[in-house]
């Protein structure tokens, strides 16, 4: 099955962060759908306005991947599995450099 499941959220062209786009590869063999979309809802939550389009891709070997546009932000195979914190940080840095994270930054 190669079909990306897709949530989109339409911004203005001319919004901060109108062109974010998140991907998430998660492998398939090793049943992570459920943590890739938790983790899906976590960044949907936190960047409701930044995002313009949040993807599950579907993948295998191991693999579980955020991608920030083209650019890996977290790779389970070099970091381990990431706490939301330290995702949502690292796409903070991207899309939203400005924006508090409230008490996940404490």
């Amino acid at each position: 099955m190669t079909d990306v499941q897709r949530v989109e959220i339409e911004l203005p062209e001319d919004a901060p962060g109108a062109s974010a786009r998140v991907e998430i590869e998660y492998c398939t063999q090793c049943r992570w759908l459920p943590r890739a979309a938790w983790l899906a809802q976590e960044l949907l939550t936190t960047f409701e306005a930044e995002l313009t389009e949040l993807a599950l891709k579907p993948g295998t070997g191991g693999v579980f991947t955020v991608r920030v546009g083209d650019e890996i932000v977290w790779d389970r195979r070099e970091q381990g599995f990431p706490e939301p914190t330290a995702v949502k940080k690292a796409v903070r840095d991207r899309v939203a450099p400005g924006k508090s994270l409230g008490h996940s930054e404490r």
